[in-house]
């Protein structure tokens, strides 16, 4: 949906979403679709426009923080398109933790191409996410996505060994009711948490990059 029809909808101010929050778009899903569904859908496309077999793949990682069961993970789920293959033999977890979820299945997958258990296959990685809001000033924020990187040797993008992460226990976002796809947030609060994590972050990686490199 158009940002600037959300605004019309929710009587917000004329530029609100679009000059405001510089949003021009939202995705959304029907009742036909969940996380699991949109997940499915990013592989086997992906797969088939980039002549990826599923024999081809020995690590699965999904990064998401949208929870659909409380125990069956959406690689599991990921699993039937590589059954016909007979290829069980793919490791990995859905790894949920907010916006960070994605950023460790990726380190994961590259940590495993580069460590000794790695057996020759492609890593496959998907980020995605449903993001979901009440009524309100968070709502044009929400919106739905899913991606898939494929991980393994000579790759036309390489990642540099250095690297830093910043985590803090903090609650600017957070969905503590079991019963509710909708969290809880501190909009001002996050802004603040990102800028200094951003600082942190650079901080850190600047004292390794110089370790490692000089």
């Amino acid at each position: 949906m158009a940002q600037d029809d959300l605004e019309v909808f929710d009587k917000a101010g004329k530029g609100k979403y679009t000059i405001g929050l510089g949003q021009t778009t939202m995705a959304c899903v029907n009742d036909r679709e969940d996380i699991n569904s949109i997940c499915l859908t990013c592989v086997n496309n992906f797969m088939k426009k980039n002549n990826v077999s599923p024999s081809q793949i020995g690590r699965l990682e999904v990064g998401t923080e949208t929870l659909l069961d409380k125990s069956k993970s959406v690689k599991t789920v990921l699993m039937s398109l590589f059954k016909e293959s007979g290829n069980h033999d793919v490791e990995g977890v859905t790894s949920i933790n907010a916006c960070y979820g994605s950023t460790n299945a990726l380190f994961n997958s590259i940590n495993w191409v580069q460590s000794q258990s790695w057996d020759g296959r492609y890593a496959l990685v998907v980020s995605s996410d449903i993001a979901v809001y009440p009524k309100g000033g968070a709502r044009p924020t929400g919106g739905v996505g899913a991606i898939a990187m494929l991980i393994g040797p000579n790759a036309p993008v390489v990642f540099d060994n250095a690297r830093s992460t910043f985590v803090d226990n903090v609650y600017d976002f957070y969905k503590p009711n079991p019963t509710s796809e909708y969290p809880i947030v501190d909009g001002h609060q996050s802004i603040e948490i990102y800028l200094n994590a951003v600082r942190r972050t650079y901080d850190t990686f600047k004292s390794k990059y110089n370790k490692a490199y000089g």
